[in-house]
């Protein structure tokens, strides 16, 4: 770790989002970030950590909409109890619950530029620091047969717990990552099989759609062999932030934060139901 990572900041403002049970809706979490990309973007906002937690909500990608048979494995995923939304960003499914824990470092790139690899490998590097007490080794590498497949799955042992994304938007770069802390990684991937399986049924696709082995993914506490909430992790993510910032704060949303939180929700919301409308 060297003191010119971009984790490294005068001052990281913190946006614990983490224990507002279920009313707190994903889409929530898409408008916030785009809020916080644009005042990070535009210099109104130090360099932001955000976290958060949904209740039985499957977030899917907008190549999954185009699946043949997207409404049959919808209607699979609703009968199971999930809330089902697509994201307004790249990736395909995957799972969200009280055992899995999000996080987003949102900086600014008015000072300087943060490639796709920067983001990521800052993300990385954080995560890295937050399981340090729990003496694992984490490799960055795709791992096939999970769902939601990428470059940055993060695994130990060769079974993912978390994957990481970005989101750019005006000056801003929000980089996320879902931590599957608890409960059974397997059990979370047999739900986006069976999504696959309803909503492809063996008819040709234009993409090519991640073939599920659930035995590829896991929680950190089955990794590790121990019992581990999301909670727990929490706090250790805001001991591990306090080494990178020579302060923090936990400032709310500022009056013209809301006014465009609540633009972007409205506009997330209406292309949402566009979307599972088609």
């Amino acid at each position: 770790m060297t003191n010119d990572s971009i984790l490294f900041q005068p001052k990281w403002r913190v946006i614990d989002q983490s224990t507002l049970g279920p009313s707190f809706d994903a889409l929530q979490s898409f408008a916030m970030d785009d809020t916080l990309c644009n005042s990070a973007g535009s210099g109104d906002s130090p360099p932001i950590m955000r976290s958060w937690v949904h209740h039985n909500t499957i977030v899917l990608g907008i190549q999954d909409t185009r699946l043949p048979y997207f409404d049959e494995g919808v209607h699979y995923l609703k009968q199971q109890g999930y809330r089902v939304i697509v994201r307004n960003s790249g990736g395909l499914a995957v799972v969200l619950d009280a055992g899995v824990l999000n996080l987003s470092l949102v900086f600014a790139e008015k000072q300087q530029q943060i490639d796709i690899d920067t983001g990521y490998d800052a993300m990385v590097d954080f995560v890295e620091h937050i399981l340090a007490p729990y003496n694992v080794t984490i490799e960055d590498r795709e791992i096939v047969g999970s769902y939601c497949p990428g470059r940055y799955d993060l695994s130990i042992d060769g079974r993912k717990f978390a994957g990481i994304s970005q989101r750019r938007l005006r000056g801003g770069v929000a980089v996320q990552v879902y931590l599957c802390v608890d409960g059974s990684g397997s059990e979370r991937a047999k739900v986006i099989q069976e999504f696959y399986h309803r909503a492809v049924q063996g008819e040709p696709t234009k993409f090519t759609y991640p073939e599920i082995v659930p035995e590829t993914m896991a929680s950190l506490s089955e990794l590790i062999g121990e019992d581990l909430t999301a909670g727990d992790l929490m706090m250790q993510t805001l001991k591990t932030l306090k080494i990178y910032a020579d302060a923090m704060t936990t400032e709310h949303l500022s009056i013209s934060e809301l006014s465009l939180y609540d633009y972007n929700y409205q506009r997330v919301f209406t292309r949402n139901e566009k979307v599972l409308a088609k």
